[in-house]
């Protein structure tokens, strides 16, 4: 299998960074507050795979002191550009080890693992993530459902791609980000649900939620298939 992380140059990092929290991204994000009110105790976070450091702005306006990593020169210097003052640094792939360990209460990681191609490779990154936490710290992951890629939705377009309609966990598959300007394909990883949930086993960490964000239609937006169907998973883990 060939995969392209399509965030990995500058001119990906521009177009990814004009994203903002609406449409079906603005499902992603909606519920996340109360989860990690519900869930988390303490203020430290790592945002893992922050890419434009969208998700590591949004940590702090909730009041964390967030850093914010990825393995993409472009995006981390795109997000210190957007946000001079947060903490974003560029780390060697599942290396984690400079930002200490047993010290963080929080790990967000928004749609990361649907850049990682392999189950031994998320395995090992969970792994490296799961030492980060502090007594009681939580990891949180936001991804792609299976869903996403053999419908179109507001802020997106899938179903012109025929790989994705019969995928398998480890696939790639296709999307087209609307309103950013760049309708280049982006390259995803399929993975099922049953999937993610041995890869949870495998890496000792408990499930402790399953959340699938539904829109509403007194929300201001055109939604397309995001009322009747979650195109995010939202999972609460903690280390066993």
């Amino acid at each position: 299998m060939v995969f392209e992380n399509s965030y990995g140059n500058d001119e990906r990092a521009a177009s990814y960074a004009r994203l903002e929290f609406s449409g079906t991204y603005y499902l992603a994000y909606r519920d996340l507050p109360a989860i990690i009110r519900k869930h988390v105790t303490g203020e430290r976070a790592v945002d893992f795979g922050c890419g434009a450091g969208r998700s590591t702005r949004f940590l702090r306006k909730l009041g964390f002191e967030a850093v914010g990593i990825d393995i993409s020169e472009s995006m981390v210097r795109k997000a210190r550009d957007l946000d001079p003052a947060g903490d974003y640094r560029v780390v060697t792939d599942g290396d984690h080890a400079d930002l200490g360990f047993n010290s963080y209460n929080l790990v967000l990681s928004v749609f990361t693992f649907d850049n990682i191609p392999s189950a031994e490779r998320r395995a090992t990154l969970l792994l490296g993530l799961k030492r980060l936490l502090a007594a009681n710290g939580r990891i949180i992951l936001l991804d792609a459902t299976p869903e996403l890629y053999g419908r179109d939705w507001g802020s997106f377009t899938t179903s012109i791609f025929p790989e994705n309609m019969s995928p398998r966990s480890g696939d790639v598959v296709k999307t087209i980000i609307e309103g950013i300007g760049d309708r280049r394909p982006v390259e995803d990883i399929f993975w099922t649900d049953a999937d993610y949930r041995e890869m949870f086993k495998t890496s000792g960490l408990e499930l402790l939620e399953t959340h699938h964000p539904l829109a509403d239609q007194r929300e201001p937006y055109p939604w397309v298939n995001e009322m009747t169907v979650g195109p995010w998973v939202i999972y609460v883990l903690r280390p066993l």
